[in-house]
């Protein structure tokens, strides 16, 4: 086919020739813009999630004065039921003072020191200090004297506690409470 049949043969056909040129041209920009949408897709989720995050974050500043006065309050109770390390003649005043409320007789009282972590445990700010503790009193104020210790001022953990009495021939008389336990504080 010649340039002259072919211009003749486009003449004839100009309809199909002008759809099949146009259809091509579309198909190409299709092509091209295919990508363009998928990551139009993608900044708009992105951005849906972002505004949804923003819009709860402004939700939640409604009650957020209060929340912080919360904290702060909880974070005094803490600071003042700590013990400090250093401060011997104030922790074993703790004991004194239960041990005149209760009217029990304190037997032995040391603190231990520092307990060490288990290996691989994350450092923390608070650190649980050691007493080892033997009181002595009638049954009821023995019991008193733990249960002010377990509801006491300072968090407290009884490690282990063995009661015995301290003669085996008075099955009435006094009992001995031997204590390991440990007081949250700070280094």
């Amino acid at each position: 086919m010649t340039g002259q049949q072919l211009l003749e043969w486009v003449r004839k056909n100009l309809i199909c020739v002008v759809c099949v040129a146009i259809s091509l041209v579309l198909g190409g920009v299709i092509y091209l813009r295919s990508g363009v949408v998928a990551a139009a897709e993608q900044t708009l989720g992105d951005r849906s999630a972002e505004g949804e995050r923003l819009q709860a974050n402004v939700e939640n500043t409604a009650q957020l004065k209060e929340q912080y006065s919360a904290l702060i309050a909880a974070n005094q109770t803490i600071q003042y039921r700590l013990i400090r390390q250093g401060e011997l003649a104030e922790n074993l005043q703790h004991f004194y003072k239960l041990e005149a409320d209760t009217s029990t007789k304190l037997i032995e009282l040391r603190q231990t020191g520092i307990s060490q972590p288990p290996k691989g445990a994350p450092k923390t700010t608070f650190v649980p200090i050691g007493f080892s503790v033997t009181v002595q009193g009638d049954y009821p104020a023995v019991l008193d004297f733990l249960r002010r210790i377990e509801n006491g001022s300072p968090y407290s953990r009884v490690l282990s506690c063995a009661l015995s009495p301290v003669s085996t021939s008075q099955r009435a008389g006094p009992v001995d409470l031997a204590l390991t336990l440990e007081l949250l504080g700070l280094p």
